[in-house]
Formats: structure tokens, sequence, C-alpha cells
């Protein structure tokens, strides 16, 4: 699972889950359920069919595929890894770049073919409702801020309704983008618990799509989520993954910080879990670079940072709309990497953006070839329907798919892990290596490490020394008697478990209102100035009659720009009040 400028391509595929109900469900009749026979689609009884959740994308749209596969499975669905098998498929999607929407448009079809019922969701379909390929019997389609309403949405679609939950702004008293963090999910990885911040972002990137499924930043309150951090390690999670389209812009809507809210989860980690923090443009980290090198430097924060440049050219940044340039860019990363011992910066680059010249890319391949980063996200660029970057004129297809393979043979001419070997670090190992045959564990900088497949290591701290580097890993030897116990941790889920959720869980308490009649009234005597000044005019009118005096034209005009300076604090007060109203918590 990456970040949602990654090229990230790991899918969410739950399986075998266990568990009683979501809260919206508390009324329903469990026994029925209990009771009933599965029979398919065609069976008259809620939650007792099978389903296949399958998710495209960044860690944020993984996150929301847990959540949606644990609801049904509180309900009493059935997630199953076997589409076959499965009467009703949930495919969430991702649009970051046009295969991964191909990927997804193919599985409709496929879904099609097999007459299974879907209901899609993502940011395919919130970005664009109306594609062809969403037509047809049997497709439901649910918005990225409804993802807690998914088992009405597959109730319906399997008593063979056709539902659209697509609203593109939460509704107001939500707690957060997608309601409250309070519900059941199934984590791919027992050991990982993976938080989205916030929603949507602050900028207006002229090739992202993204932008158009997730809306303008609305950022979760703080305590939801130390409280879904909290849950999260009751439940034997070993790391905090914190994500969303641009960690860095968190709580600039709710009168709140990045750092802030990296300290109140420090105070609730402990010892034995790490937090992770995911991607962040260059333009809002750059305010808070002295407090994050102190964040980074935190014993239980890895020093890891994905800082996305896309392009080693100014010109092209500004045809990106990019709000930052390659100074900005390069302050952030020699910042943390001088005051953060072992920090490691991943960024990302376009290749043959519109309008890219040889020079531009000349640029971007010498500030890769300077900074030699760990690990570099290569896409070619490729245009997005409705964005401003798919009516510019293009680079020649040939040359993208040249200026792709010449960053790419730049990315593996290098070594960044060789340096490390005979070195001892302290790792925690959280997951299952592709050979089989290996954990991987995770030291500081966040470096993958092979350690030989030994149960007892699988989700707790030890020592090893490296004995042998690769491009992307290291290989390390247990030092023996290093393996740390944590007996004040819990054991993790089961694989395919449903989390819980918490009886103790308190929302965010209510803004008082106490303030709109002070904006009501501030703005009536504001009213009350203008009708008084109206009455000033009509007096001028009447005591200037010949209408060649040139004091009256002065008199009016000043009048005039009084009234509109009034118009401008009325309306100003009524937005403050207005924002006021709409902000339940």
């Amino acid at each position: 699972m990456e970040d949602i400028e990654d090229i990230g391509k790991q899918d969410v595929v739950q399986r075998e889950i266990r568990g009683a109900v979501v809260p919206k469900s508390f009324k329903r009749a469990k026994k029925l359920r209990e009771k009933a026979p599965r029979d398919g689609a065609s069976g008259v009884t809620p939650g007792t069919q099978a389903v296949y959740v399958r998710t495209w994308g960044c860690s944020h749209n993984n996150s929301d595929g847990e959540f949606m596969a644990g609801q049904l499975a509180n309900y009493g669905y059935e997630i199953t890894g076997d589409k076959e098998k499965a009467d009703l498929w949930v495919l969430n999607s991702c649009t970051v770049k046009a295969p991964s929407q191909d990927v997804f448009i193919n599985a409709i079809k496929d879904g099609k073919d097999k007459k299974k019922p879907m209901v899609l969701c993502g940011c395919v379909p919130q970005g664009d409702p109306s594609l062809p390929a969403f037509q047809g019997e049997g497709i439901s389609l649910l918005g990225v801020n409804q993802i807690d309403r998914v088992v009405e949405v597959v109730e319906e679609t399997l008593k063979g309704h056709t539902v659209q939950l697509m609203e593109t702004k939460p509704k107001k008293g939500k707690v957060g983008p997608q309601g409250t963090l309070n519900l059941p999910k199934i984590r791919k990885n027992p050991l990982i618990e993976i938080i989205s911040i916030n929603s949507g972002c602050l900028n207006q990137c002229t090739y992202c799509k993204t932008k158009h499924a997730r809306g303008d930043l609305r950022s979760y309150p703080p305590s939801e989520i130390v409280q879904r951090a909290k849950l999260a390690i009751s439940e034997g999670v070993r790391e905090i993954w914190l994500t969303s389209e641009d960690t860095g812009t968190y709580g600039r809507d709710i009168r709140y910080t990045l750092p802030k809210l990296m300290k109140d989860l420090i105070d609730v980690t402990p010892n034995g879990v790490m937090l992770k923090l995911g991607m962040s443009n260059p333009p809002y980290f750059l305010e808070y670079l002295p407090e994050m090198a102190e964040i980074f430097r935190h014993p239980r924060v890895y020093s890891v940072l994905h800082v996305p440049v896309q392009a080693g050219s100014d010109r092209v940044l500004k045809d990106m709309k990019r709000k930052y340039d390659v100074n900005d860019f390069t302050k952030v990363v020699d910042y943390l990497r001088d005051h953060v011992p072992g920090m490691s910066i991943h960024t990302d680059i376009i290749c043959g953006f519109p309008g890219e010249t040889k020079e531009d890319w000349k640029k971007t391949l010498d500030l890769v070839r300077e900074y030699k980063f760990p690990a570099l996200h290569i896409s070619q660029f490729y245009p997005r329907p409705g964005t401003p970057a798919a009516k510019m004129k293009r680079v020649h297809t040939a040359e993208v798919k040249r200026r792709s393979r010449e960053m790419t043979e730049l990315f593996l001419s290098y070594e960044t892990l060789s340096g490390k070997v005979g070195k001892i670090f302290r790792v925690l190992a959280t997951e299952i290596a592709k050979d089989k045959k290996h954990y991987v564990a995770h030291n500081k900088s966040y470096d993958q490490i092979l350690v030989p497949m030994d149960k007892k290591l699988l989700g707790r701290t030890f020592e090893v020394k490296i004995i042998k580097s690769g491009k992307f890993h290291l290989i390390g030897e247990i030092i023996p008697g290093s393996l740390t116990s944590a007996p004040s941790l819990p054991d993790p889920l089961a694989k395919g478990e449903a989390s819980g959720v918490s009886d103790t869980w308190v929302l965010p308490k209510r803004r008082k209102e106490r303030k709109q009649p002070e904006f009501d009234a501030r703005a009536e005597s504001m009213r009350e100035d203008v009708g008084d000044i109206a009455k000033v005019m009509n007096v001028v009118e009447e005591e200037h009659e010949v209408s060649k005096t040139p004091a009256k034209g002065l008199i009016i005009a000043l009048i005039i720009a009084l009234i509109a300076a009034l118009y401008v604090r009325i309306t100003t007060a009524q937005a403050a009040a207005d924002r006021l109203s709409e902000s339940t918590y």
C-alpha cells in the first residue's frame, strides 16, 4: 500500500471474516440472520450473502476498503476472496492514473459477464459517475464520503435495486469526511492500522483527477484520530500509518496543525508501536520543518517521508500548478536530512508532462542524480479526462516512454543501502516477504530488512546485523538475546478478523453557538448603517438639484465607496456566521 501519488498497486482482498453487528445495525433482527440459510442474491434475508471486496490504489483507499469490509462482515455478510462464489462484488477504485482506472473498468466488465451485482466505489465513480461502464442492472454507486453506508447500499443492490449515493460533500453533522472513525474494519495486515487523518486537498494540480473525487480539505478532529489509534493499539497493532491526499495540510480547516496531532499520537503510543507519516507536499510542510524534525527524531516515529517533487523544472511545476518551486522542495529535503539522523526521503517523478522540453527534463534528471532518493515512484504522464492538462499539447508518446526508461535506468544505477552493511539496527517485523521465506522488518529509517521467517519475530522488536544489501532491501542476521518482550502489548487480531468498535468513544463536542446571535446583531447593525447612508444620499439629491454641481459627483462617489465597504463587512460577518452554524463539531 502506497501513498496517493505512488505507483503502488497492492490490492485489498478481505478473507475469513467473523463478527456481529455494526453501529447502524443494532436494531436489526440478529436472530433472524443467524437462522436464515444463505441462498445467494435471491435470498430475502439481508446479511446472509457472500461479498467479494477489492481495492486498488493508495493507502487512503485501502483504509476505506478495510472499513467497508469490516462493516459488511460485522453485519453478517461473509467476506470472500473467491469472486466466483460471491453473490456481490464491492470494487473500490483509484483514479490517479489511467492504467489503474482501466483495470477497474475491466473488473466491471468481468462482473457484468458473470452477472454479478456490484457496488462501485472509490475515486473513479465519485469523479465521473456518468461513465458508460457504470450503466446497467445490478450496479450501484457509493461515494467516497458515504462509505459508512455501505451496508445499506449492498442490501438494496442484492434486492435488485440500483442505488447512487454520490454526495460531493459530507453532510452537516458528520464528524469527519466519512463519518466517525469508530467503525469496524478488516485490516489487510492485523499488525498495521491505516488512519486517514484528512480527505481532499488545497491544491488544483492541472493533471490530478483525485481532486474531482475527494474535493477540498476536510480534517478529522484530533480526538477522533487519537481514539482510533488507541483502539487499534488495544487490538494488537504494531504500526500506525497516517495517510491522506496531503498530510501536511492537516488541520488547516479546523484550526489545528500536523505537529500538534503527531505529539498527541506520540503521547498514546507505547514502546513497541511505531508511527509512520504519509505523503506531504512541500509548500505546507515548509512551515513545520523544525517541529517535524523533532518529531521524526522521536524513537516511536519512523524517520521517513514521502515528498513528491514531480519535476525538477520550475516552469513545469508552474504548468502543473504545484504551488512550490524546486528550491522549496530541496529546502525540505536538505533540512530533514541535516536535522534527522538517517532521514529517508521518497519522491515522485512524472515523465513527459505536456510542454516539458529537453532542458526541463535534464533538470529533473540532475535533481535525482544529486539527491539519489532511495525510493522513486516513476510515472509516465497520462491525460486524465476533465483535467486542464488533458487539453495541453502533449509530448510525443515515444519520447515519454524514452524519458521513463531513462529515469528508471538512472534510479537503478546508484546504491543507497550498501553503506549499511555491517551495521546493527533495532527493527520491528510486521510483514511476510514476497518470497514467503522471510519476514520484512523495518529500522528507524524504514529500510526493508529481510529476516528469517521465525514466528516469534513477527510483531516484535529486536536487533539485526546487516550482512548483505540490494537495491531495495537489506538482509539482517538476528543478534542473539536482542528480542524484546512486550508483555504490555496485546496480541493482534487473527488474519481476516473484524476489529471492534469502542463503547467508550467520545464524539467531539459541538462548538458553542452563542456567537451566532452576536454575528447576527453585528450584521443587522451594519444593515442599519447602510440604510442611514441611503437616507443621506436622498438628502444629497434633494440639496443638490443642479446636476452640474461638481461637489455632487464627488459626494456621491464617496457615498458609493462607503456603501461598498459596509457591504463587504456585512457579507464577511454573515459568512462567518454561516461557517459557525455549519460547523457542527
